[in-house]
């Protein structure tokens, strides 16, 4: 419910958002504000007693820590969260019905192990930080050498990690650096190795499994007088193979996406997280596969996704997704509900469940066909859940590393950042659409001026079969790509 100033986002609120800077003694909902309101945060639409509970998305998002006049500003000065630690839960399934399935195709690249590819790139893949600056200049040698010839790019990611790390953290490195060799949007990879690292390319081999010997090329730099030169001539080669890719219909069914928010405001849970949602579900039901991540913003939500958790086995893997997170943090001795950020705050979210109530909104209405572990590649259509931090580079590394095709990143105070594979910056207010238009590909501000969900849903679903269809996003034009990997242990 939208007035000239505010907006009612559900009508249980006892809050509304600023659309635009509220002045003191303007009417809102039949309220007068009684102090000016930035853009983007909360003014109390009844009396809010001490302790009463402040509800937006219809739902609590803490508690008031004084007592709060009608037309009062509601932020971080008097309310707080009611979030605690861990929790024990029981299985309230709400499922939503089965979609209508929905054919529809777009133009991909079907490579030989029936994956389907958006891109045909060609990827160098570190074993170990050690050679990051040998393979920056491979590719700056080799786009030269191959400019014009029918590749969508040649990319190589740095990364500090491949050595000096032991057990479990130096698997889940092995894990994320696989998952990127087998990704789809690679039509080659060289898997570039110095020699004396823990992750050895034989050790490393077994981890990835069986490969395509014509497309995934191993080269160890310690083992050439010239490394530089042995890895341009089996860069020669992968884009010989690659050019051997056409674009050709393939079923949207295909498509990987990923749902990630980061800088978010006060708009980002009432305009661009639920439009995300909506290309979530569109997906879904045309049975393809989304993955929502950033395990410490569910907090406070979690009980709507578990309620959609299709069996009791989905159920229990997602409570122990948001309780060993929870976990992570007490291992550390670190506050479980440190957030939301700095810029959060600035932007209008108060506590960790205003954040979360947003965020989850990214996942749509689909029900939760899976729970995936740090590292793990999705096989399961529907909405997945991942483990994984919410930080931003972490985060889209670990959603291209499950397997998505495009990461969808929400945002309503910018950010240039990009993940390997196309990074859809949606923002969430259009002042940032147009100030920072090199780094927005797509403004669902549109929503607080007139235009419906629906509408809007139909242009955002359209573009995102024209991106995986080759259209590119402001990260790719910008080469803007980078990987950050979840390091949890010993460094030797």
């Amino acid at each position: 419910m939208n007035n000239e100033f505010a907006i009612k986002i559900h009508g249980d609120d006892n809050v509304a958002v600023g659309i635009v800077k509220i002045l003191a003694g303007t009417d809102v909902f039949g309220v007068v504000a009684k102090e000016d309101i930035p853009v983007g945060h909360k003014i109390a639409l009844v009396d809010i007693g001490n302790g009463a509970d402040v509800v937006k998305y219809g739902a609590p998002i803490g508690a008031a820590t004084a007592a709060i006049s009608a037309g009062c500003h509601v932020h971080t000065h008097n309310l707080r969260t009611k979030l605690s630690g861990q929790l024990e839960y029981s299985y309230k399934p709400a499922l939503a019905a089965a979609p209508e399935p929905i054919s529809q195709n777009f133009m991909g690249y079907l490579r030989k192990d029936g994956k389907v590819g958006i891109r045909n790139e060609i990827w160098i893949i570190n074993t170990v930080g050690c050679v990051n600056l040998p393979a920056q200049r491979i590719v700056n040698m080799a786009r030269a050498k191959h400019a014009g010839r029918k590749i969508d790019g040649i990319h190589t990611f740095v990364h500090p990690l491949g050595c000096s790390q032991l057990g479990d953290d130096h698997a889940a490195t092995q894990r994320i650096l696989a998952n990127m060799v087998h990704h789809p949007n690679a039509g080659g990879v060289l898997v570039f190795g110095l020699g004396c690292e823990n992750n050895t390319i034989e050790s490393f081999q077994e981890v990835l499994g069986e490969i395509d010997p014509n497309r995934v090329k191993f080269l160890v730099a310690q083992d050439f007088d010239d490394e530089i030169a042995a890895a341009m001539g089996i860069i020669d080669e992968l884009v010989d193979f690659a050019e051997g890719f056409e674009r050709s219909p393939q079923s949207v069914s295909h498509l990987t996406i990923g749902l990630k928010c980061g800088g978010s405001d006060g708009f980002s849970g009432i305009t661009a997280n639920p439009l995300v949602g909506v290309a979530s579900d569109m997906l879904v039901a045309r049975g393809g596969t989304t993955i929502l991540t950033e395990v410490p913003e569910m907090f406070g939500a979690e009980e709507g996704l578990m309620a959609r958790c299709v069996d009791e086995g989905v159920f229990d893997a997602t409570v122990a997704l948001i309780n060993d997170f929870k976990g992570y943090f007490m291992r550390y001795n670190q506050e479980v509900y440190e957030n939301p950020s700095p810029g959060n705050k600035d932007g209008g979210i108060s506590t960790l469940e205003d954040k979360s109530l947003g965020c989850t909104q990214k996942g749509g209405t689909s029900n939760v066909a899976a729970v995936l572990e740090y590292g793990q590649a999705a096989t399961v259509p529907g909405l997945n859940l991942l483990n994984g931090p919410g930080n931003d580079i972490v985060a889209i590394t670990n959603l291209m590393a499950a397997g998505c095709h495009i990461v969808l990143f929400t945002t309503g105070r910018g950010t240039p950042v990009g993940a390997p594979v196309p990074t859809v910056k949606i923002s969430s207010n259009t002042d940032l659409a147009t100030r920072k238009a090199n780094w927005t590909d797509f403004n669902s501000g549109t929503l607080l001026e007139g235009k419906t969900m629906e509408q809007v849903g139909e242009d955002f679903w359209q573009y995102l079969v024209e991106v995986a269809s080759g259209r590119t996003t402001r990260n790719e034009e910008l080469d803007y790509r980078e990987i950050a990997i979840w390091k949890d242990g010993v460094t030797l």
